[in-house]
């Protein structure tokens, strides 16, 4: 039995002894948070108890009647729905486009990406000016249409929108590129043979390159579903959550109360609710989605 387990040792050791530096960083720097952030969230730490008093769920059902963890909840949601299948579908065509031209390919494909290689600090800064009332294009843009000047960032009811479309104009290049790769994996037999065959055009599109670019759409919709949970630098630039919270996010709230309102427990205790929810997201493409669209 001590020979076995000597042999296997000797086997797997320089495996494991590879693998050793990765599982250390992901300890440290992954599960350790997770745990801690975990454990600080069955408490009450904030400004009014400088020593922590266990609170068990208490935070969690807080959060269930903080009106404005709600709406910031809730922002997310509109948020992930506006920026989420426009940009995934500007992508897709952005691919198809970069996959079939002859002149300028290259240039055409930096193009697209470029805004991706843009910093967001740098991007919300370019936006907030387009933005901006009296100087800003767009505002100019708004203010034809209303025919009265237009702060697009200052209202309820535009700052959502406006958020959103600049998020789809900086993601939409760095989407591309998986459809590009993907478009370059199809066998062009298939479309010699549609060619062959009479095939028109959007019926090939609908047949061959969709169905074959499925698995593809489902690794970018995770990507940009967490992305539009994950994203907050636009925010500190753009309008700190405001006006009247309409364009808070969870992560920005979760900041907010952390460390503006020194509510660690409630923090901690989004910060779960935050990532229960990416785990979700992430992990359907680990329950056999990604084999049930494959196309056969």
């Amino acid at each position: 039995m001590n020979t076995v387990w000597s042999e296997r040792l000797k086997r797997n050791s320089l495996g494991w002894g590879l693998l050793l530096p990765s599982l250390l960083i992901l300890g440290l720097f992954t599960y350790y948070p997770i745990f801690k952030t975990t454990w600080l969230s069955l408490f009450r730490m904030d400004l009014s108890t400088p020593v922590p008093i266990f609170n068990g769920l208490g935070n969690y059902a807080a959060l269930l009647e903080d009106p404005v963890f709600m709406k910031v909840f809730i922002n997310n949601i509109w948020f992930g729905l506006g920026t989420v299948p426009t940009s995934m579908a500007l992508a897709f065509v952005m691919a198809l486009f970069a996959d079939k031209a002859i002149r300028g390919k290259g240039f055409i494909r930096v193009a697209y990406f470029y805004p991706n290689m843009i910093p967001m600090i740098a991007v919300a800064n370019i936006w907030l000016f387009l933005y901006t009332p009296k100087f800003g294009l767009l505002a100019h843009v708004a203010s034809w249409f209303s025919e009265q000047e237009v702060s697009l960032l200052g209202q309820p009811g535009t700052v959502m929108g406006a958020l959103i479309v600049m998020i789809i104009w900086k993601e939409a290049g760095y989407f591309m590129l998986f459809y590009l790769a993907a478009l370059q994996q199809i066998p062009k037999d298939l479309y010699e043979s549609a060619s062959v065959d009479g095939v028109g055009m959007w019926k090939v599109l609908w047949r061959i390159t969709i169905p074959l670019t499925m698995p593809t759409s489902l690794f970018v919709a995770i990507v940009a579903i967490t992305n539009a949970f994950k994203l907050v630098d636009h925010l500190w630039i753009m309008t700190k959550g405001g006006p009247d919270n309409a364009s808070s996010l969870l992560l920005y709230y979760i900041y907010e109360t952390a460390f503006s309102y020194n509510d660690q427990g409630m923090g901690a205790a989004m910060t779960v609710v935050l990532v229960i929810l990416l785990l979700i997201v992430s992990s359907l493409q680990f329950f056999g989605w990604d084999r049930k669209i494959h196309y056969e």
